[in-house]
């Protein structure tokens, strides 16, 4: 397994620091014996790392009073997924997102929103205070590290951002260290302000990283110049979108658009791209299965990977930070202690499974199990993994084999019962290439986009498609990153315009679906489930909050 960031260091915690408040008397401002300014920490380069490597902590949090892994809204939310799990009432929260009965009390996305929240906090802190410490504090704190340690941070605010913007649209948008109860109260931004602040991070965060190459073995699942080109491009390619264009601003509930066009954000796209694929860091790995295993991890084919480390130490419901593992493991593995012993969320659809070609056998049966075909007769796949008529299990990240387990099968699998050492792959190489063809198609040059759609497919063996247009493209991106969390938000940004194309797209899915899934799904509405509701709780502590998303 590739070396990567010292796990134990994301849990870092910067106690002890107080604020200083103004005064007209100067005995009021003087500093207590014995308090450690938040300035005194940063003394040395061991120490700047730490407080950016704390940046990363949010990314791999899965947990507080509830689990809010990203797929919960990626997957689920999709014509990819249902929810899975012991019955309809397990997750309940995961239950109302699947089928259309989401309020602004689902306590999911309420930690989702926290925990993007708080990574921003730690950037906004990192950025002021690694921002004015000067070069020379020690050998290794030259102005080269300096500008790594602000341009990985500059990516991780981006990156927080993104995560909030695609699911609820304009969000409060704090860009400093919030020192007072004077600065928590803020409107929402625009969703034209967010991408705006995006795209600024991720070029500032383009101008200091270093090339992947130039990382030391301890650093990889760092944010290098390649993943700040990477999400460049897929930011340039949303905001590109029917929807995203269409929805820049919101007043009255009425939306206003973007205030950067299709075009030029097509263009933008396929010039990162060029930079990322001129570099030469990446290529896709000849194994496509090898980027879903821990020795594959931070390989070739990754440009951004959320790490997880393999560790005894944590226990069930501790909340944010508490392990270095992740539960994705085990909530998507098989209920049957034969095949996983896990909790069985997450199963895919027989939408998705029949949307692979006849010859993409490899790409599907990497993404999809169907566990009959893989154990003993005296399994019961009805009885163990049956939701609502579907026993298909989640592959990619559940049922990986353990090649230490006899026969290399699918015994246990990590040091502690709920937590695996498998890393979330968010860029992969073969997205890149995808992204590239996406944007040449917007440009009007299907020919190139053709190569790029044709080297993804050759790598698992599949011939070149007949034609590049938005169906092609869009069933590539489906097969390639089945059951990765990107169906969801992908299909918001090309179907959902008006809500009237997602609003059919959903409704087509729906009769895909058993009829007892059918039976729970309440209907899809155009203009309010594009996006979810902004948490009841956030906008009751912040009283200047304003709108609430359009029909919650």
């Amino acid at each position: 397994m590739k070396t990567k960031i010292n796990i134990k260091a994301l849990y870092i915690v910067l106690c002890g620091f107080v604020l200083s408040f103004s005064s007209c008397k100067d005995y009021l401002t003087e500093i207590e014996p014995g308090t450690t300014l938040l300035e005194d920490f940063y003394t040395s380069t061991d120490a700047a790392v730490q407080n950016v490597t704390g940046c990363y902590a949010p990314l791999m949090w899965e947990f507080n009073n509830t689990y809010f892994s990203e797929w919960f809204i990626g997957d689920i939310a999709s014509d990819d997924a249902i929810k899975g799990g012991g019955s309809t009432t397990d997750m309940a929260d995961a239950y109302d997102i699947e089928n259309w009965r989401t309020t602004d009390q689902n306590s999911l996305l309420l930690q989702w929103y926290r925990a993007n929240y708080q990574g921003i906090g730690r950037c906004n802190l990192a950025l002021e205070y690694i921002g004015k410490t000067e070069p020379g504090i020690d050998a290794d704190f030259t102005p080269e590290m300096k500008n790594r340690l602000l341009g990985e941070v500059y990516y991780l605010r981006a990156y927080y951002y993104f995560r909030l913007v695609r699911v609820f649209a304009g969000v409060p948008m704090p860009l400093k260290v919030l020192s007072s109860s004077d600065d928590w109260g803020m409107p929402r931004a625009s969703v034209n302000e967010v991408y705006t602040q995006i795209l600024s991070d991720l070029e500032q965060a383009n101008s200091y990283l270093w090339l992947k190459s130039a990382y030391a073995g301890a650093d990889m699942g760092r944010a290098t110049k390649g993943a700040a080109q990477a999400m460049l491009m897929k930011v340039n390619l949303y905001m590109a979108s029917p929807y995203w264009q269409k929805h820049g601003v919101l007043s009255g509930g009425n939306w206003s658009p973007l205030s950067k066009s299709a075009a030029d954000c097509y263009k933008d796209a396929k010039a990162w791209g060029d930079s990322i694929m001129a570099s030469g860091e990446y290529s896709l790995c000849p194994n496509y299965e090898d980027n879903f295993t821990v020795d594959g991890e931070n390989g070739q084919e990754s440009v951004f990977e959320i790490q997880y480390a393999e560790v005894p130490w944590g226990d069930y419901g501790e909340g944010f930070g508490y392990t270095a593992g992740s539960f994705t493991q085990i909530l998507v593995r098989s209920r049957n202690e034969k095949i996983g012993g896990g909790w069985g969320f997450n199963h895919p659809t027989q939408n998705l499974y029949d949307e692979f070609e006849a010859a993409d056998s490899i790409r599907r049966d990497v993404a999809i199990l169907i566990p009959s075909a893989e154990i003993d007769s005296t399994y019961q796949p009805q009885s163990d993994e049956d939701y609502l008529g579907n026993n298909m299990l989640n592959n990619k990240y559940g049922m990986y084999r353990d090649p230490k387990a006899v026969g290399g099968g699918y015994g246990k699998w990590s040091l502690h019962a709920s937590r695996g050492p498998l890393n979330n792959k968010q860029i992969r190489y073969a997205d890149v290439l995808l992204m590239y063809a996406e944007a040449c198609l917007g440009l009007g040059d299907a020919g190139t986009a053709k190569t790029y759609i044709d080297e993804v497919r050759a790598r698992v063996g599949l011939a070149p498609c007949a034609a590049a247009n938005d169906a092609t493209l869009r069933h590539e991106r489906r097969c390639e990153l089945a059951m990765e969390g990107h169906r969801w938000f992908d299909l918001v940004r090309w179907e959902g315009v008006d809500g009237n194309g997602l609003k059919a797209h959903m409704d087509a899915y729906k009769l895909t679906e058993t009829a007892d899934a059918q039976h729970h799904m309440q209907e899809f509405v155009a203009g309010k489930h594009e996006l979810f509701p902004i948490p009841q709780e956030e906008r009751q502590l912040n009283p200047t909050f304003m709108e609430q998303n359009p029909g919650y």
